[in-house]
């Protein structure tokens, strides 16, 4: 194998990523998830979220997350330009809901949000 020096290394695999990041797509909110851990007593109903705690949207989660279970959402195209840090709360069965709590959703996307 030819040896080859650390300074042509770097300069190839910097000419390599320049490459992928302009020929790749901009990441767009469908490349954005999350997952949500019910750990409480009840099924989950309804996932909200919002910028300002003010106006909330929701989280299409079908018939809901069963204690116990955990789900992977993901971030719809329509929240594009919406800021990573977005206040979230749960809506339970038995009627109670969660405090909200604010959540960076571009930084630990592997971590689940857990619902006690």
């Amino acid at each position: 194998m030819p040896h080859v020096s650390s300074a042509k290394k770097t300069l190839c695999a910097t000419l390599l990523g320049f490459g992928l990041a302009v020929f790749s797509p901009l990441a767009s909110a469908s490349d954005y998830y999350f997952f949500v851990d019910n750990q409480s007593s009840s099924r989950i109903v309804k996932l909200e979220v919002s910028q300002n705690k003010k106006k909330w949207g929701q989280f299409d989660i079908g018939r809901g997350i069963g204690k116990g279970k955990s789900s992977k959402l993901v971030w719809d195209d329509s929240t594009d330009e919406e800021e990573c840090e977005q206040w979230v709360r749960a809506k339970f069965a038995d009627g109670t809901s969660s405090e909200p709590a604010q959540i960076d959703f571009c930084q630990a996307m592997d971590d689940p949000i857990v619902f006690e």
